[in-house]
């Protein structure tokens, strides 16, 4: 049986460049002692909207609220399938000079200047939108990425611009 986890996270940058990276606990199950943006699970109430989870989730890690971030968007759709499980990530893009306020047992956070992003241990997929955002940079359309093989049966993306038919 296939079972759905969806999943809402925030590239937080400030006006220097630098990112908000989590790095993540090793006791987490998801990703554990790896570089990830800060994000969590929808809750049950939450699944039609993402923007508010990711705005929640960014309160309960950072103690940022939502008037201190700004031009938050939808930048990005993830999906993958691991194992039995579709995993759909949406990822928001968004500016704030707060630094965090809180400590989580989630993971350490950090500023990770713009050039040394790539340089971390990250998440397959999320290895993807992050080096397609830093390439692309904003657009004004979502991307949707899925995960599949290159010509060499690496791991790789495939980037498709969300797009409303009857407005192109």
């Amino acid at each position: 049986m296939i079972t759905l986890r969806l999943i809402s996270a925030a590239l937080l940058f400030n006006s220097h460049g630098d990112l908000l990276m989590m790095k993540r606990s090793m006791n987490r199950t998801l990703s554990p002692g790896m570089w990830a943006a800060v994000g969590g699970h929808l809750e049950a109430c939450e699944m039609a909207l993402p923007r508010a989870a990711c705005l929640r989730e960014i309160e309960e890690e950072t103690g940022i609220a939502e008037h201190e971030i700004s031009g938050l968007r939808l930048q990005y759709i993830l999906m993958r399938l691991k194992e039995q499980e579709i995993r759909q990530q949406f990822i928001y893009i968004g500016q704030t000079d707060r630094n965090p306020r809180i400590t989580t047992t989630e993971g350490d956070l950090h500023w990770i200047p713009r050039h040394e992003i790539m340089n971390r241990k990250l998440p397959f997929i999320f290895h993807f939108a992050l080096d397609h955002y830093l390439v692309h940079g904003d657009t004004p359309h979502p991307w949707v990425g899925t995960s599949t093989r290159d010509k060499n049966g690496d791991p790789s993306v495939s980037w498709t611009p969300l797009l409303d038919p009857n407005l192109v």
